[in-house]
């Protein structure tokens, strides 16, 4: 049996970067992983070009039933320690809409540079060993199929349950509910939105279609764009919504957000009385998406926009302005870029990451209940959380 001053389990972002922060410490760090390679969901992510941070990282921006949980991590760690950190390794990037910061190239320089700075620390990185058990006397125990490890430090950096063809489990969450964790109920996040038989005779015959939207659930409402699929909704506006969307409750939608509709629509009747409706909403949006509305939402109103009096123009705009949808559920984990809820960060803290009631156990990253917007966030966290962890360890 081999013996550490700290064990990781899992080779992903938070993982390589609480390794790395150790190793850079002097610690003598073993890194596991079921898998065949490391950081596996950072290098599908941005298109295969890593979206590693977000310029506009504040903790506003994360989802958590202690919103302010994040601060700590955020603060010691930020979006601009980690571009420092591409720099040093000449790595390309550049920036999209929203401060979201891709790799020029491959998301594999994301990895490469990681490995090569747990490397230089000295990090002993061992794949394809898949943890059969975990226990505690003195030290915690780490049994896998490759053999036993201990070490006074364990830090639980497996991720969550998005995503799983990538390998994806809900080992942390078992462990730390093994030693008395208490868990927010995980759900899948920055996930697409599915529908019943109502909504889609809306939405299916128009499958593909996108346009800029102002989405509002739970409270958040986010300015992107939405697109209508054969299952419901998607595109970056609906994936933000459904992280604090919860089943029941209705999504909001403002097809319009840069326009007075009711002003415009009155402005239209008088200019183009003779056009159909469809017609005139076809100035502002997709036309299949106008004739869809015509036909399902707004049937009553298929008169030319001449006939309509100012009670239908207003029923018309406010259904433009506030559509509600209320959504089946969801695309659930196998669509799902994150997953939202975790370990109670009411049991950890928020400098190290620390299990408070179980001496030098840490849990990062995803496995955590904070959950980042679309658009890098969720890798700040990761690398944030990480670097704490390490420097506790």
């Amino acid at each position: 049996m081999s013996h550490f001053d700290a064990i990781v389990l899992g080779a992903g972002a938070a993982g390589l970067m609480c390794a790395m922060a150790a190793g850079q410490r002097g610690r003598r760090v073993l890194l596991l992983d079921h898998a065949d390679a490391p950081g596996a969901k950072i290098l599908i992510s941005g298109g295969g070009r890593c979206n590693f941070t977000n310029t506009g990282t504040e903790p506003a921006r994360f989802f958590s039933a202690n919103p302010q949980f994040a601060r700590s991590a955020l603060s010691r760690y930020t979006a601009g320690d980690f571009i420092a950190l591409v720099e040093k390794h000449h790595i390309a990037y550049h920036e999209k809409t929203l401060g979201q910061l891709f790799c020029d190239g491959s998301a594999r320089a994301i990895v490469d540079m990681l490995l090569a700075e747990c490397e230089a620390a000295g990090v002993d990185l061992r794949l394809r060993h898949r943890v059969v058990d975990v226990s505690r006397a003195d030290d915690f125990r780490v049994e896998t199929d490759r053999g036993a490890f201990t070490a006074p430090a364990l830090v639980l950096a497996t991720g969550g349950l998005s995503i799983p063809k990538m390998g994806a489990t809900g080992l942390s969450l078992d462990i730390a509910r093994r030693f008395g964790l208490p868990v927010v109920e995980p759900r899948p996040g920055l996930v697409p939105l599915t529908f019943g038989e109502e909504a889609l005779a809306l939405m299916r015959p128009i499958s593909g279609v996108s346009l800029p939207v102002e989405a509002r659930a739970g409270g958040s409402t986010f300015r992107e764009a939405m697109l209508f699929t054969h299952r419901g909704l998607s595109g970056p506006a609906i994936l933000q919504v459904s992280t604090p969307w919860r089943p029941g409750g209705a999504v909001t939608v403002d097809l319009l957000p840069d326009v007075d509709a009711l002003a415009w629509l009155r402005a239209r009747r008088d200019e183009r009385p003779r056009a159909a409706l469809h017609t005139v909403l076809a100035e502002k949006l997709p036309q299949r998406l106008a004739a869809a509305l015509s036909t399902v939402r707004l049937a009553e109103h298929t008169r030319p926009v001449g006939e309509l009096g100012n009670k239908a123009l207003g029923a018309v705009a406010a259904m433009l302005k506030s559509m509600a949808l209320t959504p089946a559920g969801t695309e659930g984990y196998a669509k799902a870029e994150v997953m939202a809820g975790g370990v109670d960060t009411a049991a950890l803290s928020s400098r190290t990451m620390a299990a408070k009631e179980v001496p030098g156990l840490h849990v990062v990253g995803e496995a955590v209940d904070v959950t980042g917007w679309l658009g890098g966030y969720n890798f700040q966290w990761a690398w944030a959380s990480g670097w704490c962890a390490g420097l506790s360890v």
